[in-house]
């Protein structure tokens, strides 16, 4: 089992030292899944949300995510992202309680000492929060689901990929 490294020899949070680390090509994906009602899926694909294009501006509030990262979570070390790419996919066919989703997936990249799996997490829980923000005037009953880590590469921890 492994052991925390986010604690010192008191129990008190650290940020982990990871100077003696080779730098590597790391590459996280993440996914959030924004639930909503169809009328409102229907609007964000016809733009025509009072507050503008809404997937083009949940991208740039993910990719911005994934940047401000190491603001947000405390023991996040700030790093060079090389690549941040955000898709979205829409299912327009409501479930048995008659929502439709929105899948957001987010792949961030970089070479460097420490993975980015958070930034990826990051970047697709802002994107998903984003559309809530400009679609609450429509559909406030919007959730969020699915927030997860798919995979992630680079490192001494090597390949995960999430099962399922």
């Amino acid at each position: 089992m492994a052991e925390f490294t986010h604690f010192n020899e008191a129990g008190r949070a650290r940020m982990v030292d990871v100077s003696a680390k080779a730098s590597t090509e790391r590459v996280a994906t993440a996914q959030a899944k924004v639930l909503l009602r169809p009328e409102t899926l229907e609007k964000i694909q016809q733009r025509t949300i009072a507050k503008g294009d809404v997937l083009a501006v949940a991208q740039v509030a993910g990719v911005m995510g994934a940047k401000k990262t190491p603001d947000l979570i405390p023991m996040c070390h700030p790093m060079l992202l090389t690549s941040v790419d955000i898709s979205f996919r829409e299912d327009r066919q409501p479930d048995l309680s008659g929502v439709c989703s929105i899948t957001i997936t987010a792949t961030v990249k970089t070479t460097g000492q420490t993975g980015v799996e958070m930034e990826a997490l990051t970047a697709a829980s802002v994107a998903a929060l984003t559309i809530y923000d400009m679609c609450k005037s429509v559909d406030r009953g919007m959730s969020f689901s699915e927030v997860c880590l798919l995979s992630k590469a680079g490192g001494k921890s090597g390949v995960y990929t999430r099962e399922g």
